[in-house]
């Protein structure tokens, strides 16, 4: 594993954290997590340095809808995995305070199971005003666990409903975890979700509904993908769940011998631990169809080209909005702008002419 090193001119502080996370110490783990999620100083410093060992960790992303029982599928998840002798780490998001600016980040309260076990890292982030079911860092922090030499690292949403389409930008597996109570399976599987889901599981399927949910979401992924009524006369009573490619979750192949994966619908009791040796079956399987047809390697290229995208946008926002001089000019457009003289898109082009050099640096 390629050795991590800082400029010499870093501060010692940052040498001496560095030191102890390469050996291994959980300690400069948790403080280089927060080092980065919080933005401090030295946290690009911190990341730059990992760098070269990051990419071995398998990413994992658990959504759904709120009350799902994605804390309880996650604790489960995270102890056969335990078992099987893997180290886990787990990056929990919860919703932020509109009021307060905090969260109450009660995930390891609920993942008490795993919480103690020294093989088991647990961190909660709060969203802080990022859309898309995870908050602004989390990637980052993930990078983080993955140079500490995590074996699998598990990424739970906040669970908002249908805007956590970040995750699929995050994980090499996503997995959507839903409810029979969640209401209508069709309203539920709207706005992208099930194109982001590797693997859908109905959890509580001890409970009335839960067949039938894994029925419609069978059916529509086969509708989707052109199988579910290929060849089948018109009559009542088809048995729609055999005809759905979706339930093995098995690579199959498609008309220019390719592979598409099919997501399975798996059937779970989160409290009882049923359903768990096939969840993590399909995460293996799926993980192997990944590896065999190339698209582990799309998918981590797409998120380093993200990642660059978004730290352009942060260093671009971050020097824009903090520049005294470019705030000013800003107020100073406000009163052509209110007697429509202007327009915002004029200001912006013009304001986006005058700011090359304080983008760039040159203006340093």
């Amino acid at each position: 594993m390629s050795a991590m090193q800082l400029p010499a001119t870093a501060p010692r502080a940052l040498h001496t954290l560095l030191a102890d996370f390469a050996a291994g110490r959980k300690a400069a783990l948790a403080r280089a997590v927060s080092v980065v999620e919080n933005g401090r100083p030295g946290a690009d410093l911190l990341l730059a340095a990992m760098h070269s060992r990051i990419g071995r960790a398998r990413r994992i992303g658990l959504t759904g809808p709120p009350g799902a029982g994605k804390s309880t599928i996650t604790t489960r998840l995270a102890g056969a995995m335990r078992e099987q002798g893997l180290t886990v780490g787990i990056v929990a998001v919860d919703p932020t305070s509109p009021f307060s600016g905090g969260a109450l980040l009660g995930d390891r309260v609920r993942m008490e199971a795993v919480a103690l076990d020294p093989g088991v890292f647990i961190r909660s982030m709060a969203t802080r005003g990022s859309l898309g079911g995870l908050a602004g860092t989390t990637r980052e922090v993930c990078d983080v666990l993955d140079a500490f030499g995590l074996d699998r690292i598990i990424i739970e949403t906040v669970g908002v409903g249908q805007s956590e389409l970040d995750i699929a930008r995050t994980a090499d597996t996503s997995m959507l975890v839903l409810v029979p109570e969640a209401g209508d399976s069709i309203q539920t599987l709207k706005a992208g979700l099930m194109e982001i889901a590797d693997v859908f599981v109905v959890n509580k399927a001890d409970r009335p509904g839960a067949d039938r949910l894994r029925n419609d979401i069978e059916l529509m992924l086969g509708l989707r993908g052109g199988h579910a009524m290929k060849d089948v006369p018109a009559h009542h009573g088809v048995n729609l769940r055999a005809l759905s490619p979706a339930r093995e979750g098995e690579a199959h192949p498609v008309a220019d011998g390719a592979e598409r994966w099919s997501q399975p619908v798996l059937r779970a009791v989160g409290t009882t631990g049923e359903g768990v040796p096939e969840m993590l079956a399909a995460l293996e399987a799926h993980h192997a169809y990944l590896e065999r047809s190339g698209e582990l390697d799309v998918r981590r290229r797409a998120r380093l080209r993200e990642r660059v995208k978004d730290v352009v946008f942060q260093r671009l926002s971050r020097r824009l909005w903090t520049d005294a001089a470019t705030n000013a000019w800003i107020d100073a457009q406000v009163a052509d702008l209110a007697a429509g003289r202007t327009t915002p898109y004029a200001v912006a082009d013009a304001l986006l002419l005058r700011s090359g050099p304080l983008m760039t640096g040159e203006h340093a």
